[in-house]
């Protein structure tokens, strides 16, 4: 069921387990991966977190019925046809989106998986009567990364209006290790650690660059349409005015440090025992280079 299995999946970062992709291997498979036993499908079209008429007259309920009961139950529709039989449908749906961006060389099940995921999101970013400021350590860190909150509502709704066609515009928290080819940077600084503004196109969100993403809006027609027509720049001002949840952001960012925190707290532990693996075989090897010696 997509409720259990992506119970968390937008709040912390997600982790992508190496050793999924490994075993799925989409490379160097020449034939389907296929199951002997029968699969069903586990995704399903999660509830919106309120009445589909709870944020008229900023969005409405005709939209909701579009945009949610059509569009995105598409996407889970087709994710499940896509994933059936495959050792995909024993990933969450956060893996499946990693796995199938594959450095960027979309595999045929990403842009599904990834719009169920950035749908989802997106509802959770709005509430009714939302706007106005975020507060807190959210606010110090918009402050600190983008001058003033009204310098980050101008970069966001910059970002918003000129993604070009459909995508999306995203503040994200960047814990990063800066993942360029096989290198990456195991000890970020705190200048590492900051919010930005990013914009994607189509399916694309920020977890493929991991980054913890914290807020969206979706540009994609459809989204604003009916409501706006081609007005895209007074959607994106109702949606920052009117709709934006800061207490799930803020709570999306509390999460995001958390979880950063930790990985970098195993990476320490993992670089521990490394290192105290490799002094015991030098010592190993020490022992059994003099004893050798004192033999001949």
């Amino acid at each position: 069921m997509m409720a259990a299995a992506t119970a968390c999946a937008f709040l912390p970062i997600p982790g992508f387990h190496e050793s999924s992709y490994r075993s799925l291997n989409w490379r160097t498979h020449k034939k389907p991966l296929v199951r002997k036993a029968k699969v069903t499908a586990k995704f399903e079209l999660n509830p919106l977190p309120y009445p589909m008429n709870a944020l008229e007259p900023h969005m409405s309920r005709t939209t909701f019925e579009y945009h949610w009961r059509k569009h995105h139950r598409t996407y889970v529709d087709n994710l499940n046809k896509q994933i059936v039989g495959t050792q995909l449908d024993e990933f969450t749906l956060e893996d499946i989106i990693l796995t199938t961006y594959n450095k960027g060389n979309l595999l045929p099940p990403f842009n599904n998986a990834a719009q169920v995921w950035n749908h989802q999101f997106f509802w959770e970013s709005m509430k009714p009567g939302g706007g106005g400021e975020p507060s807190g350590e959210l606010l110090k860190l918009i402050n600190r990364d983008f001058g003033s909150f009204e310098a980050f509502v101008k970069e966001f709704k910059a970002a918003a209006a000129t993604q070009f066609g459909s995508g999306w515009a995203w503040l994200a928290y960047k814990a990063n290790r800066l993942d360029v080819g096989n290198a990456s940077n195991p000890h970020p600084s705190d200048e590492d650690k900051k919010l930005v503004v990013v914009k994607t196109p189509n399916a694309v969100n920020p977890l493929v660059w991991d980054y913890a993403p914290l807020l969206t809006i979706d540009v994609w027609e459809h989204a604003y349409y009916l409501d706006f027509r081609n007005r895209r720049p007074d959607y994106i001002t109702i949606f920052m005015e009117k709709l934006v949840s800061w207490e799930v952001v803020s709570s999306r960012l509390e999460a995001a440090k958390a979880q950063a925190a930790e990985r970098e707290k195993e990476e320490e532990r993992k670089k521990r025992e490394e290192e105290e693996y490799q002094a015991s075989n030098e010592v190993r090897e020490m022992y059994v280079e003099t004893t050798d010696s004192e033999a001949e």
